[in-house]
């Protein structure tokens, strides 16, 4: 039977879970999300399950945690025996369009020594047409289109991409109907016009507000820096490293750190709320396609990030490490019999999107997943038994660039994390090494999250109670794609696998 439903699957890299108006923001404004928020449900707690992207993206694609996928960075190859969102949707008949990226690495022992997909992490994921494939480091097919309306794009285009117009300090060279979110959103609705009755899925992923932090006109103006939050963190750089050797190390580091001077890091953050700005604009020009044209009430809507952003928050900028900022994102879902206006306040996370899209669209859900499906808090009845933290993990080895195995004299396997966070306390473990000690924030008396209390004797017990908590995680947690199955002499191949908690 054919598919009669649509889907809209929108990814935007870098954006904070905090940062929508409709989360309460003080100074962002974002009346498309908050609309899509108004007719569909918010998750207020939804983590992504690690960073950078590529980990993250094979979390959301896959319903796996890092510790099961293990495509640890960009460019570890995503392993081809993984089923993913694209393939679920093309065994039900839907032919998966991408506009953006997925930053997908091929399984090197899928293709020949010499295919070109070994020479970029940027690839497609397997089981989508890439009908506009707008790599980060690649975007050819804009550049070609700003070439085409005559703009001067020079041969080192990351010169004209990454660096503000002349006299400005954070406005891009293009205007804004040339910036690559506009074509991005044109490619998409110009491939819809055409679809007519038949039903189909989209992943519309956009770069932004992924750094650099430029902005078109008005969006680079449209936010006062006077007017943006202080960063959350200790009263001092020095004060915030001695939490951890491992933050010591980063937030001190030239592509990490925060901009020592204070309007420098607030105009950056009004740059980062304009980003949004441009980016909720839109998704109200999809928004207003999908009502124009009928199609809203047949059509799922999801909207998410892949990680988060520090933007200054513990003195850092970009994802990385055991911050909620770098894994706290939006999440809101809108669709066929969705209730209205809801929040969620339970902690979810993005190993639950591909459950919830199977079992929105009636599909078997893939053995693989770590996650539950969302669909008893979209229909109005939230079960009993849901999860009462969040977890992450972040894995900081570089086979080609071994600068923090080399600081602190680790192997690669001990370059690893993973974090326990629930209402109370977050407790970080690392992998063993013993210059690498644990992290545990009461986030009772410490919400900020800036006073490791692991070496305290007062806490010893929770510390020792998350730990165990965080062991039984991962022991519920570890790869099965056989241990449902045993071979018996009575009746040869049995098999009982039980729903994922």
């Amino acid at each position: 039977m054919a598919p009669d439903v649509n889907v809209l699957f929108i990814t935007a890299d870098q954006w904070r879970g905090d940062s929508l108006g409709a989360a309460g923001h003080p100074v962002v404004r974002t009346p498309n999300l908050d609309r899509l928020a108004g007719s569909g449900v918010a998750f207020r707690r939804h983590f992504a399950q690690a960073a950078p992207c590529g980990p993250s993206r094979a979390a959301l694609y896959t319903g796996m945690y890092l510790m099961n996928h293990r495509s640890v960075l960009n460019g570890t190859p995503l392993d081809a025996r993984h089923d993913n969102v694209a393939l679920v949707a093309r065994r039900l008949g839907y032919e998966p369009a991408l506009f953006g990226y997925t930053d997908t690495s091929v399984d090197p022992r899928t293709v020949g020594p010499d295919d070109a997909r070994l020479y970029r992490y940027e690839g497609v994921l397997p089981g989508f047409d890439p009908v506009c494939h707008l790599p980060e480091g690649e975007p050819f097919e804009w550049l070609e289109s700003l070439r085409a309306d005559g703009i001067d794009v020079p041969d080192d285009w990351r010169t004209f991409v990454d660096r503000p117009a002349p006299g400005t300090s954070r406005r891009t060279q293009y205007d804004a109907k040339h910036s690559q979110t506009r074509f991005l959103t044109d490619r998409f609705l110009h491939w819809a016009d055409r679809q007519g009755s038949r039903a189909w899925f989209a992943h519309l992923s956009f770069l932004r507000p992924h750094p650099p932090f430029l902005a078109p006109a008005p969006y680079d103006t449209m936010f006062d820096p006077q007017s943006v939050p202080a960063p959350v963190r200790a009263r001092s750089r020095a004060q915030e490293g001695a939490q951890h050797p491992l933050l010591g190390m980063m937030i001190d580091h030239p592509f990490l750190k925060s901009p020592d001077d204070d309007q420098e890091q607030r105009e950056l953050q009004a740059t980062y709320y304009g980003m949004l700005a441009e980016v909720d604009d839109h998704i109200g020009l999809l928004l207003d396609w999908l009502d124009a044209t009928g199609q809203a009430d047949r059509t799922v809507v999801i909207f998410t990030s892949d990680h988060g952003e520090n933007l200054g928050d513990h003195y850092m900028l970009h994802k990385l490490g055991w911050f909620d900022q770098s894994y706290h994102v939006p999440l809101i879902l809108r669709g066929p019999g969705v209730v209205d206006a809801s929040t969620v306040d339970a902690f979810t996370e993005h190993v639950d999107i591909l459950p919830t899209i199977c079992e929105l669209l009636g599909a078997e859900l893939p053995l693989q997943c770590d996650g539950r499906a969302l669909t008893p808090w979209l229909r109005g009845a939230p079960p009993d038994d849901w999860r009462q933290e969040a977890h992450f993990e972040f894995d900081f080895r570089d086979p080609d660039s071994p600068l923090l195995e080399d600081a602190f004299g680790l192997t690669m396997e001990e370059c690893a994390l993973a974090v326990l966070r629930d209402d109370h306390g977050k407790y970080v473990q690392f992998a063993g090494h013993p210059q690498l000690p644990p992290i545990f924030f009461d986030i009772d008396t410490d919400p900020a999250q800036i006073r490791n209390v692991a070496g305290d004797p007062a806490y010893a017990t929770t510390v020792l109670d998350y730990a165990q908590r965080m062991l039984a995680w991962r022991m519920r947690h570890t790869e099965r794609t056989l241990t449902g199955m045993k071979l018996t002499m009575h009746a040869g191949l049995v098999e009982r696998n039980a729903p994922r908690r």
